[in-house]
């Protein structure tokens, strides 16, 4: 399914009719982005805001929802449409994609993450629009908060601002940080966990999946922000001359968006090297199972550490 996905979307991407200049774009390249797009990774051959159209901007964006949520979920969402009976095969493979316990509720699960998913993503859209439209007006503006609420819910990284410059135009604009960061961290957590939280009046207590996953992100996003503005406070490069609120704000973007996200508002190359060892650390962790993010997750991390812990006190 990803495979045949990620082919259709290069080969509409390689054609004239998705390209700003009306010309054919190389097939590798078109492979490269269509594959980074539903991976939700972020990386570009081309510049995303410059070289597409709105036909071939809208295709990677398509790309990018189907792959932060998973092929399986639309599978199943199109199917449950259609009124066709799921197997206990695909509930299995259902089960395995998003971290839950059993088989039951299966498809009211997929029910509820692609409606949460779609409100999240609206909500963020509605925010930054604020922003963006009186920027850019009306049309592109309230198409720019709806792209960009979807990039930064699914963890892709991509942006339409060009010049590959990512959201470091915007590195003094609070609104604009907060909504990307809190998307991120919505959907970094897993859908599992959101339910767990949704559903805390009636089961009273979380199970010790969603207690590992809050307390790690919780640690990696302040622990990141601290050492973050530590490295980077006087660095004239990325954050020196900003004013204080403005280094807090940047240090916490800079603490969630590696861990699968992909955007920055502050120079990479630009950081020092203590920042950018951590920038990796980060990016080996990821987010967490169930989730649109990648990585080894953040329960692979707190087992170990904890495994480590109780064997070093006996």
């Amino acid at each position: 399914g990803f495979a045949l996905v990620i082919l259709l979307g290069a080969v509409i991407l390689s054609l004239p009719i998705s390209s700003a200049s009306g010309q054919t774009t190389p097939f590798i390249d078109s492979l490269f982005i269509s594959t980074s797009a539903v991976c939700v990774t972020g990386l570009v051959t081309v510049d995303t805001g410059t070289h597409w159209n709105i036909f071939g901007k809208t295709i990677i964006i398509v790309l990018i929802q189907i792959g932060g949520l998973g092929f399986m979920s639309f599978a199943t969402l199109t199917a449950v449409l259609m009124g066709r009976k799921l197997g206990l095969k695909e509930r299995l493979l259902m089960q395995e994609a998003y971290n839950a316990m059993n088989l039951q509720g299966i498809i009211r699960m997929v029910k509820y993450v692609v409606g949460f998913t779609f409100g999240v993503e609206l909500i963020g859209a509605v925010i930054l629009s604020t922003q963006f439209i009186p920027l850019f007006g009306w049309g592109t503006g309230i198409y720019y908060s709806i792209w960009h609420a979807i990039s930064a819910y699914c963890n892709a990284g991509f942006d339409l601002f060009g010049g590959y410059n990512s959201l470091t135009n915007f590195s003094t604009n609070k609104v604009v940080l907060s909504t990307i960061m809190s998307l991120i961290v919505f959907a970094g957590l897993g859908f599992s966990v959101w339910i767990e939280i949704w559903s805390y009046r009636s089961i009273k207590k979380l199970s010790l999946h969603s207690k590992l996953v809050i307390s790690a992100t919780l640690i990696l996003i302040f622990g990141g922000a601290f050492l973050i503005f530590i490295f980077e406070y006087s660095n004239p490069l990325t954050m020196g001359n900003m004013s204080l609120m403005d280094k807090v704000t940047n240090s916490f973007f800079a603490s969630i968006t590696p861990r699968t996200a992909g955007f920055n508002s502050i120079s990479i190359p630009g950081m020092t090297m203590a920042s950018r060892i951590l920038t990796t650390i980060f990016m080996f962790i990821g987010g967490s199972p169930g989730s649109t993010a990648g990585g080894i997750k953040t329960t692979a991390v707190s087992v170990l550490f904890l495994t480590a812990l109780c064997v070093l006190r006996g």
